[in-house]
């Protein structure tokens, strides 16, 4: 008998236990699960999102590569912009954007190309060496249309050059003399030749012989 009671005692603390803290155990437990299931669902989630932006960013593709098709503009167009609506924290945006931005100035569209690219930049976050292309490409679509002040003020924010230091330069010196500064586009010409890798470059040389400088300076 007192083997028994023993074990109805531990029956019983066992249920006493249970009423104790039976609930809080299984409120544990249940968000043990649902931190488990919930992280599998978003990297399934995440996973989904990004087949389908990398499916769009293909159709993008195939779209502008098309540029025989009058429909071309309108269906880079609408591709692009679902990319930003339905992916606009991804690469895929990013990029899709710059090939928007691209097929706006195939279509002498200089302003539609700005604003894709200005939201591309917006989006680019740390990636310097994205953030120098979308630079460069913002401040020649400012160029083309006509908005010189803007595109030196885009050329002016774009710190560590690094490699697009003489790109820049060029660049400048091309608004400058499309301002009718000579020798302010003179100087900004001799600083690319000097940033330059290459050295001497043939077009950047007739640019300079234009403006009175020759090979030996």
């Amino acid at each position: 008998m007192a083997e028994l009671r023993t074990e109805e005692e531990q029956i019983q603390a066992i249920k006493d236990w249970w009423k104790k803290n039976g609930s809080s155990l299984l409120i544990g437990i249940g968000a043990a699960l649902a931190i488990v299931f919930g992280w599998q669902a978003w990297q399934n989630h995440e996973t989904q999102q990004r087949a389908e932006a990398a499916a769009q960013f293909a159709n993008l593709l195939n779209a502008f590569g098309n540029q025989s098709d009058e429909t071309t503009g309108e269906t880079v167009d609408f591709v692009a912009k679902a990319l930003r609506e339905d992916h606009g924290d991804s690469a895929y945006a990013v990029y899709g954007n710059l090939i928007l931005a691209k097929q706006h100035l195939v279509d002498g569209e200089a302003e539609a190309a700005i604003e894709a690219l200005k939201w591309a930049q917006d989006q680019a976050g740390d990636h310097q060496a994205l953030k120098l292309v979308i630079q460069n490409r913002l401040a020649r679509a400012q160029f083309d249309a006509g908005l010189h002040d803007e595109a030196l003020a885009t050329i002016d924010g774009a710190s560590d050059a690094g490699p697009f230091a003489p790109i820049f330069s060029e660049l400048r010196g091309d608004i400058l003399l499309a301002k009718g500064d000579e020798a302010g586009a003179k100087e900004a010409y001799l600083a690319a030749r000097e940033q330059s890798d290459a050295g001497r470059t043939g077009i950047l040389e007739l640019k300079l012989s234009d403006l009175g400088v020759g090979e030996g300076a």
